[in-house]
């Protein structure tokens, strides 16, 4: 029989050694790394195949792309230019008075900038009949372009306050209301270069 050495034990650890660093080093790491590959295809293909499912509902998608495009042009279009801002408080002006309002004031506040857009708060002060208030609002939103009412008071009132000097008649009121007007603020940044 043969003497085992320490050289032969040496050998011996050495030649277990390898295949047990190359697991360690080695194959453990690309394991964990091509689970997480798998994991990143699994989800990647699930998008994919939701996203499939979503085109397949939309049968045309050219022509549901140019529908949103003209919905963006028809949103363009009702928000005006800065010099427009005027023009529209001309007819907010005239649609009272045709309601038989009258006008008290209109303070123009700080615009509040935002993304693609400008607001523009009008604190604003109307006397004069509920009917006819009631009918300004359903004019104002009938109007081209993107308004919005905000913080609205109405109260009763009554005395003589007209520009006549006569009585208010019953059911009279006093709305005072922020009219905010939306504006293009791509004209307010050209303006400005």
């Amino acid at each position: 029989m043969k003497r085992i050495c320490m050289r032969d034990i040496v050998f011996f650890i050495l030649l277990l050694a390898v295949p047990i660093s190359a697991w360690i080093f080695v194959f453990k790491p690309r394991s964990r790394q091509i689970e997480v590959a798998r994991t990143q295809i699994a989800a990647k293909q699930a998008r994919l195949d939701k996203l499939e499912e979503v085109t397949g509902r939309i049968p045309d998608l050219g022509a549901e792309i140019e529908r949103g495009e003209s919905a963006l042009v028809d949103w363009g279009h009702k928000l005006p230019d800065v010099e427009a801002v005027d023009e529209i408080l001309e007819q907010i002006t005239e649609i009272a008075l045709a309601n038989q309002l009258v006008v008290k004031s209109i303070r123009g506040q700080k615009p509040i900038p935002a993304s693609m857009y400008m607001e523009l708060p009008l604190r604003t002060t109307i006397n004069g009949h509920f009917d006819g208030f009631y009918e300004f609002l359903l004019d104002l939103e009938a109007l081209p372009r993107i308004t919005r009412i905000k913080e609205l008071r109405i109260e009763r009132i009554s005395g003589t306050d007209l520009p006549t000097g006569d009585a208010y008649p019953p059911g009279s009121m006093k709305a005072e209301f922020t009219l905010s007007i939306y504006y293009d603020s791509e004209s307010t940044d050209r303006e400005q270069s």
